[in-house]
């Protein structure tokens, strides 16, 4: 009797630990899959998993089963030799493909539909042509957003003729691709330092982005407004920031599509160089036209001494930049920021070196603008850094706020990561699977990058799980440029002997 006991209850303590264990799946590298190779995770297709690769000219589809056996790949011979950009938005019997290219004086955007055997079954067509002159380099033209749910798509340009005025065109689709509205309207820009960043498509269609004025360095904001171009208005809505007496850091912003709100953030610092002081925020709600709060909230000497890793206290925030914002079922949000640096033999970077300029001349118009502390887009010519660059990737702040603004918690995931040359294997992925956040990030061990899994739930605390099981050695993962592509599955890209492949955890 005693014996059946025993079995009973170690019975239920494998149930719970299978219950609660990651499995790891692992594609075979293909030949012609280079670390060099360009790619994206299209999704999960028709219960088949998709990944689009390029490299020099050569498009291909690679289709995968759940078991991410390779099943077909699916050479796209039909495209031109040279694309300027391609986007995808996948459902979950479908996917669109949107790309443009360049031929002579004009550039073109076409759009295909594919299956989830990576088959177009038609021929892609053309969404819109725009003459560019004689220029002889490729000029992106066409942008791409999609909302949350994807039942709305905008392509839209922008003409920049005119330094004083910006006029926008745009095509809305519905998710069958069936052409919702299109405009042409203008938006003044009054000073030569203003630009325009942080497009988002929220549900309804509406065109949300901000329109900002940098300082007489470039390296801070001095003025800043969140516009909106409803769905099918054709004029802008403009709501001014209040930032007296501070200068704003990089501007985030995210959409809360239950609620029909915009969440503007911020760092902010008292003057020019100076410390990283605490948070500014501004909530809007999109259908009324209000402003639900709008404050700067001043970090406590508590949360810099814990934030503060190898720098002091006042400048505990001055590596960290603002990477995620989840809102949460009762109306708040959580935000992490991660700390970053870089050292080199010539001069290191930092949030005042160089911030704004990798965005060309002033007032430009950058909407796929990525700053050089936030590379979440694979970059395959970033293996070969000549400049003896160190990257360094270091804590990640938790800052839970309720739904007035007001700061909840604060926690920290700890970690310490450095690379020389590239910054690949660097950073985190953050895994959503509605009980509870996952950080997925490197760690070193023995000369070897190990992934490692910290989880938050709603009280706020940090838990470290136990290395993830079914790690082969010889995989290098490359967390940030995962995807999640179900509730509870995300797929990674790994180097393996120097090839890419993929990885697959169902949590």
């Amino acid at each position: 009797m005693r014996i059946r006991y025993i079995l009973r209850f170690f019975a239920l303590i494998l149930l719970t630990t299978a219950a609660s264990a990651q499995k790891v799946t692992y594609s075979e590298p293909e030949r012609d899959d280079y670390k060099t190779t360009e790619f994206e995770i299209i999704g999960r297709i028709s219960g088949n998993i998709l990944v689009y690769k390029a490299d020099r000219g050569d498009y291909n589809i690679s289709v995968y089963d759940n078991g991410m056996q390779l099943k077909d790949r699916v050479k796209l011979d039909f495209l031109p030799k040279k694309l300027i950009s391609v986007d995808f938005v996948g459902y979950q019997d479908k996917a669109y493909m949107i790309y443009q290219f360049q031929r002579r004086d004009a550039v073109y955007s076409f759009v295909g539909k594919l299956n989830g055997n990576g088959v177009f079954e038609t021929a892609p067509v053309m969404v819109d042509s725009t003459r560019i002159g004689n220029y002889s380099k490729e000029n992106k033209v066409y942008s791409v957003e999609v909302s949350e749910d994807k039942e709305r798509i905008l392509l839209y340009k922008i003409n920049q003729d005119k330094e004083d005025n910006h006029v926008f065109y745009t095509f809305l689709y519905d998710s069958n691709f069936n052409l919702v509205n299109n405009s042409r309207v203008s938006l003044p820009m009054e000073a030569k330092r203003q630009f325009l960043s942080n497009f988002n498509l929220n549900n309804e269609g509406d065109l949300v982005f901000t329109k900002l004025e940098r300082g007489n360095s470039r390296d801070y904001i001095v003025s800043g407004n969140l516009v909106v171009k409803r769905a099918v208005v054709d004029s802008f809505e403009v709501q001014p920031f209040e930032v007296k007496g501070i200068l704003l850091d990089e501007i985030k912003v995210k959409l809360d599509n239950n609620s029909k709100q915009a969440l503007v953030t911020a760092f902010y610092y008292e003057r020019r160089r100076g410390n990283v002081e605490g948070i500014y925020m501004l909530r809007l709600d999109l259908a009324t036209k209000q402003k639900i709060f709008e404050k700067a909230t001043a970090f406590s000497p508590e949360l810099k001494q814990n934030a503060r890793g190898e720098s002091s206290a006042p400048s505990a925030f001055n590596d960290y930049f603002i990477r995620k914002i989840v809102f949460t079922k009762d109306g708040g949000f959580l935000m992490t920021a991660e700390a970053y640096y870089t050292t080199s033999r010539t001069q290191p970077w930092n949030r005042w070196n160089y911030m704004y300029g990798g965005m060309g001349g002033m007032g430009g118009y950058y909407p796929y603008y990525y700053s050089p502390y936030s590379p979440y887009y694979y970059n395959p010519y970033g293996w070969n850094d000549m400049h003896g660059t160190r990257y360094h990737y270091d804590n990640i702040a938790i800052l839970s706020f309720d739904e007035k603004g007001e700061m909840q918690y604060s926690n920290f995931v700890h970690k310490s990561q450095f690379d020389d040359g590239a910054d690949l294997y660097l950073s985190y992925m953050l895994v959503n699977v509605g009980s509870e956040l996952h950080f997925l990030f490197n760690e070193l061990d023995r000369r070897q990058y190990v992934l490692s899994e910290n989880t938050i739930g709603p009280d706020g605390k940090v838990s470290r799980k136990p290395t993830l099981r079914n790690l082969d050695k010889g995989f290098t993962w490359m967390p940030r440029y995962g995807k999640q592509i179900a509730a509870r599955t995300v797929i990674i890209p790994c180097i393996y002997r120097n090839y890419i492949c993929f990885a697959k955890i169902d949590f």
